[in-house]
Protein backbone atom coordinates (compact mmCIF):
# COMPACT_ATOMS: atom_id res chain seq x y z
CA UNK A 1 0.00 0.00 0.00
CA UNK A 2 3.01 2.32 0.43
CA UNK A 3 3.20 2.76 -3.34
CA UNK A 4 -0.46 3.55 -3.97
CA UNK A 5 -1.80 6.35 -6.13
CA UNK A 6 -4.82 8.58 -5.74
CA UNK A 7 -6.37 10.58 -8.58
CA UNK A 8 -9.60 12.24 -9.66
CA UNK A 9 -11.53 11.43 -12.85
CA UNK A 10 -14.56 13.19 -14.26
CA UNK A 11 -16.68 13.36 -17.38
CA UNK A 12 -20.01 14.41 -18.84
CA UNK A 13 -21.37 10.88 -19.32
CA UNK A 14 -20.56 7.32 -18.25
CA UNK A 15 -21.97 3.86 -18.87
CA UNK A 16 -20.82 0.88 -16.79
CA UNK A 17 -23.12 -1.68 -18.36
CA UNK A 18 -24.87 -4.29 -16.26
CA UNK A 19 -24.11 -7.71 -17.79
CA UNK A 20 -27.69 -8.94 -17.27
CA UNK A 21 -29.04 -6.09 -19.45
CA UNK A 22 -27.00 -6.12 -22.65
CA UNK A 23 -29.45 -5.36 -25.48
CA UNK A 24 -30.67 -2.08 -24.06
CA UNK A 25 -27.70 -0.87 -22.02
CA UNK A 26 -28.29 0.08 -18.38
CA UNK A 27 -25.42 1.47 -16.31
CA UNK A 28 -24.53 0.58 -12.75
CA UNK A 29 -25.04 3.42 -10.28
CA UNK A 30 -21.28 4.01 -9.98
CA UNK A 31 -18.01 3.07 -11.63
CA UNK A 32 -17.04 -0.60 -11.31
CA UNK A 33 -13.62 -1.75 -10.02
CA UNK A 34 -12.78 -3.26 -13.42
CA UNK A 35 -13.60 0.02 -15.17
CA UNK A 36 -11.40 1.91 -12.70
CA UNK A 37 -8.57 -0.52 -13.39
CA UNK A 38 -9.12 0.01 -17.12
CA UNK A 39 -8.56 3.75 -16.64
CA UNK A 40 -5.27 3.04 -14.88
CA UNK A 41 -4.22 0.61 -17.61
CA UNK A 42 -4.87 3.29 -20.24
CA UNK A 43 -2.62 5.69 -18.27
CA UNK A 44 0.18 3.23 -17.47
CA UNK A 45 0.08 -0.43 -18.44
CA UNK A 46 3.00 -2.83 -18.28
CA UNK A 47 3.06 -6.66 -18.20
CA UNK A 48 5.28 -6.41 -15.11
CA UNK A 49 2.55 -4.84 -12.92
CA UNK A 50 -1.12 -5.44 -12.13
CA UNK A 51 -3.36 -2.70 -10.74
CA UNK A 52 -5.63 -3.32 -7.77
CA UNK A 53 -8.36 -0.87 -6.75
CA UNK A 54 -8.51 -0.08 -3.02
CA UNK A 55 -11.24 2.56 -2.72
CA UNK A 56 -13.68 4.39 -4.97
CA UNK A 57 -15.02 7.77 -3.88
CA UNK A 58 -18.22 8.97 -5.57
CA UNK A 59 -18.12 12.78 -5.46
CA UNK A 60 -21.22 13.90 -7.39
CA UNK A 61 -24.77 12.76 -6.78
CA UNK A 62 -25.92 9.83 -8.93
CA UNK A 63 -27.84 11.09 -11.97
CA UNK A 64 -29.21 9.05 -14.88
CA UNK A 65 -30.30 10.11 -18.34
CA UNK A 66 -31.66 8.30 -21.42
CA UNK A 67 -29.91 8.42 -24.78
CA UNK A 68 -30.23 6.55 -28.08
CA UNK A 69 -27.14 5.23 -29.82
CA UNK A 70 -26.35 3.60 -33.15
CA UNK A 71 -24.74 0.16 -32.79
CA UNK A 72 -23.75 -2.46 -35.35
CA UNK A 73 -24.91 -6.03 -34.93
CA UNK A 74 -21.95 -7.62 -36.74
CA UNK A 75 -18.22 -7.72 -36.05
CA UNK A 76 -15.16 -9.02 -37.87
CA UNK A 77 -14.83 -12.49 -36.38
CA UNK A 78 -11.52 -14.31 -36.02
CA UNK A 79 -12.78 -17.33 -37.99
CA UNK A 80 -13.68 -15.14 -40.99
CA UNK A 81 -10.29 -13.44 -40.93
CA UNK A 82 -8.45 -16.78 -40.82
CA UNK A 83 -10.53 -18.05 -43.74
CA UNK A 84 -9.69 -14.97 -45.83
CA UNK A 85 -5.97 -15.32 -44.99
CA UNK A 86 -6.02 -18.81 -46.54
CA UNK A 87 -8.24 -17.91 -49.51
CA UNK A 88 -8.05 -14.15 -50.16
CA UNK A 89 -11.39 -12.66 -51.06
CA UNK A 90 -13.14 -9.32 -50.52
CA UNK A 91 -14.50 -8.94 -47.02
CA UNK A 92 -16.24 -5.96 -45.50
CA UNK A 93 -19.04 -4.93 -43.16
CA UNK A 94 -21.55 -2.36 -44.40
CA UNK A 95 -22.54 -0.53 -41.26
CA UNK A 96 -25.77 0.81 -42.73
CA UNK A 97 -27.00 -2.75 -43.28
CA UNK A 98 -26.31 -4.00 -39.75
CA UNK A 99 -26.92 -0.82 -37.78
CA UNK A 100 -29.50 -0.74 -34.99
CA UNK A 101 -30.65 2.11 -32.81
CA UNK A 102 -30.81 1.17 -29.15
CA UNK A 103 -31.67 2.98 -25.97
CA UNK A 104 -29.24 3.34 -23.08
CA UNK A 105 -29.66 4.47 -19.49
CA UNK A 106 -26.37 6.21 -18.68
CA UNK A 107 -24.88 8.34 -15.91
CA UNK A 108 -24.31 12.05 -16.37
CA UNK A 109 -21.99 14.58 -14.71
CA UNK A 110 -19.84 12.01 -12.93
CA UNK A 111 -16.77 12.54 -10.76
CA UNK A 112 -14.78 9.91 -8.88
CA UNK A 113 -11.60 9.62 -6.84
CA UNK A 114 -9.76 6.34 -7.35
CA UNK A 115 -7.30 4.92 -4.82
CA UNK A 116 -5.20 2.04 -6.12
CA UNK A 117 -1.89 0.24 -5.85
CA UNK A 118 -0.04 -2.26 -8.01
CA UNK A 119 1.74 -5.55 -7.48
CA UNK A 120 4.57 -6.98 -9.54
CA UNK A 121 3.59 -9.96 -11.70
CA UNK A 122 5.54 -13.07 -12.68
CA UNK A 123 6.50 -11.24 -15.89
CA UNK A 124 8.60 -8.69 -13.99
CA UNK A 125 12.31 -8.78 -14.78
CA UNK A 126 15.37 -7.94 -12.73
CA UNK A 127 15.09 -4.26 -13.63
CA UNK A 128 11.39 -4.06 -12.75
CA UNK A 129 11.21 -2.64 -9.23
CA UNK A 130 8.22 -1.21 -7.41
CA UNK A 131 10.00 2.13 -6.99
CA UNK A 132 10.74 2.37 -10.71
CA UNK A 133 7.14 1.85 -11.84
CA UNK A 134 5.76 4.00 -9.04
CA UNK A 135 7.86 6.98 -10.11
CA UNK A 136 6.87 6.50 -13.75
CA UNK A 137 3.14 6.41 -13.02
CA UNK A 138 3.45 9.49 -10.77
CA UNK A 139 5.13 11.39 -13.59
CA UNK A 140 2.45 10.35 -16.08
CA UNK A 141 -0.38 11.33 -13.72
CA UNK A 142 1.20 14.73 -13.03
CA UNK A 143 1.66 15.46 -16.74
CA UNK A 144 -1.69 14.05 -17.83
CA UNK A 145 -0.04 11.45 -20.09
CA UNK A 146 -1.69 8.23 -21.24
CA UNK A 147 -1.24 5.36 -23.70
CA UNK A 148 -4.85 5.60 -24.88
CA UNK A 149 -7.54 8.11 -23.97
CA UNK A 150 -9.20 7.00 -20.68
CA UNK A 151 -12.94 6.52 -20.87
CA UNK A 152 -15.87 5.91 -18.53
CA UNK A 153 -17.24 2.52 -19.50
CA UNK A 154 -17.47 3.04 -23.26
CA UNK A 155 -15.08 4.83 -25.62
CA UNK A 156 -17.59 7.49 -26.62
CA UNK A 157 -17.52 8.76 -23.02
CA UNK A 158 -13.92 9.97 -22.48
CA UNK A 159 -12.79 11.35 -19.13
CA UNK A 160 -10.22 13.76 -17.73
CA UNK A 161 -7.98 13.01 -14.76
CA UNK A 162 -5.61 14.68 -12.31
CA UNK A 163 -3.46 13.37 -9.49
CA UNK A 164 -4.24 14.03 -5.82
CA UNK A 165 -1.02 14.32 -3.80
CA UNK A 166 -2.07 16.16 -0.64
CA UNK A 167 -4.93 13.82 0.39
CA UNK A 168 -7.36 16.62 -0.41
CA UNK A 169 -10.28 14.47 -1.60
CA UNK A 170 -13.35 16.50 -2.64
CA UNK A 171 -16.32 16.09 -0.30
CA UNK A 172 -18.95 13.67 -1.56
CA UNK A 173 -22.54 14.79 -2.09
CA UNK A 174 -23.73 11.37 -0.91
CA UNK A 175 -24.51 11.03 2.80
CA UNK A 176 -25.14 7.85 4.77
CA UNK A 177 -25.13 4.23 3.68
CA UNK A 178 -26.42 3.09 0.31
CA UNK A 179 -26.66 -0.56 -0.75
CA UNK A 180 -26.15 -0.83 -4.51
CA UNK A 181 -26.67 -4.59 -4.66
CA UNK A 182 -24.34 -6.98 -6.46
CA UNK A 183 -21.87 -5.41 -8.85
CA UNK A 184 -19.31 -6.78 -11.29
CA UNK A 185 -15.89 -6.88 -9.64
CA UNK A 186 -13.75 -8.17 -12.51
CA UNK A 187 -13.47 -10.72 -15.30
CA UNK A 188 -11.13 -13.64 -14.77
CA UNK A 189 -9.46 -15.05 -17.90
CA UNK A 190 -8.30 -18.66 -17.66
CA UNK A 191 -6.30 -20.95 -19.94
CA UNK A 192 -6.10 -24.70 -19.33
CA UNK A 193 -4.91 -27.26 -21.89
CA UNK A 194 -5.38 -24.73 -24.71
CA UNK A 195 -8.94 -24.11 -23.57
CA UNK A 196 -9.87 -20.53 -22.73
CA UNK A 197 -12.82 -19.25 -20.74
CA UNK A 198 -13.94 -16.15 -18.90
CA UNK A 199 -15.31 -16.22 -15.37
CA UNK A 200 -17.02 -13.10 -13.95
CA UNK A 201 -16.69 -12.20 -10.26
CA UNK A 202 -19.23 -10.13 -8.31
CA UNK A 203 -19.42 -8.46 -4.92
CA UNK A 204 -21.97 -6.63 -2.76
CA UNK A 205 -21.40 -2.90 -3.20
CA UNK A 206 -22.22 -0.71 -0.20
CA UNK A 207 -21.45 3.02 -0.22
CA UNK A 208 -20.66 4.74 3.07
CA UNK A 209 -20.81 8.53 2.69
CA UNK A 210 -19.90 8.14 -0.96
CA UNK A 211 -16.95 5.77 -0.40
CA UNK A 212 -16.76 2.18 -1.60
CA UNK A 213 -14.04 0.29 0.32
CA UNK A 214 -12.78 -2.66 -1.74
CA UNK A 215 -10.03 -3.82 0.59
CA UNK A 216 -12.28 -6.20 2.52
CA UNK A 217 -15.13 -7.10 0.16
CA UNK A 218 -16.19 -10.70 -0.35
CA UNK A 219 -15.95 -11.68 -4.02
CA UNK A 220 -18.20 -14.44 -5.37
CA UNK A 221 -17.93 -16.22 -8.72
Amino acid sequence: MAYGVKFRVWGDYACFSRPELKVERVSYDIITPSAARGILDSIYWKPAIFWKIDKLHVINSIEFTNIRRNEVADTASLSKVKKIMKNPEPYHIISTDVRHQRAALVLRNVEYVIEAHFDLTDKAGELDTVEKHYNIVLRRLRKGQFFSKPFLGTREFPCDFEIIENNDIPKSQLIGERDLGYMLYDMGYHIDNQKQWVEPAFFRAVLNNGTLDLTSVEVVQ
